[in-house]
């Protein structure tokens, strides 16, 4: 076993090129997020700069999450790199230190970023997702309208029928914005349209809020809040409006359960949960791959082509999870074995290739 001081060293130098990796993506995803939020909220007056720079940070975690893996990749060779050139690795071998041992601490420290990501940051994310899409609906809802986004839900109630269209959504769809609802009877015949800012739905119901009601032969009146019965439960509705990749770790196991009590395929909540699960694995694989393509450098040389390799490495990885992913949503392949398959087999093959590459 290597020294604590030694451990501790590597971990830290893995973690803080991982930190520099991330939040220079992140900048740059930033720097895009916002100046799209700027052009769509051009003509809003109400839309100033730093409104629409807090919506940008807003919308940024969320899509950082989903290339997680590909920064701990570059983090990874980065620090290895750095290591190799500075010989410090050299001196480590030279002293007994075999490659296993050394790529223990960033293989822990790579775990551990898993851990917190899908335990603390995804949560975060799609919180912060959340928040993003009300603001959104409330400051762009004019730009929604224009560019024709509208949604529309159809459903029955004990008194007739009524459809939905709104101009955005928020809460996982049981939140609606610039809502206009077309009401029915039994038989069809139109009753009356209600147009409301904002729509919430509760046990049994939609409550729409700020209403102008209009009738035929009637003319328009306004109400604080309308009530909408529907047949819809809300696992019905959230299955509609949210994709498992927005949805929060923590509040995974309750969408299967609701989406499932509504008589609907779950397999997507599922999924990604398991996805989520296999997550450490996976960045622990993308340190194998890292150290795979790094650790030669200074002795056989090739520096641009060694780190392509990686990265076409780290792609290749990518595809196939994602093409596993698709077998397993269709069910080709069963949940689990779609979900931990690319992590397990990263890590074999990586193992596998550090083997016949390194003498330790």
């Amino acid at each position: 076993m290597i020294g604590r001081t030694l451990g501790l060293y590597l971990g830290s130098r893995f973690l803080k090129s991982v930190a520099v990796v991330f939040f220079t993506i992140f900048a740059l995803i930033y720097m895009v997020t916002f100046v799209e939020l700027l052009r769509r909220s051009s003509d809003n007056p109400t839309a100033s700069a730093a409104l629409v720079a807090w919506l940008a940070l807003l919308d940024t975690p969320v899509v950082t999450e989903q290339i997680l893996p590909f920064v701990v990749l570059f983090g990874a060779m980065a620090a290895f790199i750095g290591l190799t050139r500075k010989l410090e690795l050299v001196v480590a071998r030279a002293a007994g230190v075999s490659v296993w041992q050394f790529l223990a601490p960033p293989a822990l420290a790579a775990l551990a970023l898993g851990v917190f990501a899908i335990a603390v940051y995804n949560p975060l994310s799609a919180t912060m997702k959340r928040q993003a899409e009300i603001m959104e609906a409330r400051v762009l809802k004019n730009k929604m309208l224009a560019n024709d986004t509208s949604m529309w839900i159809r459903q029955t109630s004990p008194v007739g029928q009524s459809i939905l269209r709104a101009s955005a959504s928020a809460d996982s769809g049981l939140r609606l914005f610039n809502v206009s609802a077309f009401v029915f009877d039994k038989a069809g015949v139109f009753l009356e349209r209600a147009d409301a800012d904002e729509a919430e739905m509760t046990d049994g119901e939609w409550r729409l809020y700020h209403v102008v009601i209009a009738a035929p032969g009637v003319a328009p009146r306004r109400a604080d809040i309308y009530h909408l019965a529907t047949n819809l439960a809300p696992g019905q509705v959230v299955q509609s409006f949210v994709s498992p990749e927005s949805a929060s770790f923590w509040s995974l196991p309750r969408l299967v359960e609701d989406t499932e009590d509504a008589g609907l395929d779950a397999v997507g909540y599922r999924l990604r949960f398991q996805s989520l699960l296999a997550l450490p694995a996976l960045l622990a694989a993308m340190v194998l791959i890292a150290a795979s393509f790094s650790l030669k450098l200074s002795r056989m040389g090739g520096v641009g082509m060694q780190v392509l390799g990686g990265v076409g490495a780290g792609f290749v990885l990518y595809v196939a999870r994602k093409l596993v992913s698709d077998l397993g949503a269709a069910g080709v392949l069963s949940t689990p074995v779609a979900a931990w398959s690319p992590a397990v087999v990263a890590n074999m093959l990586g193992a596998l290739t550090l083997l016949n590459r390194e003498d330790g």
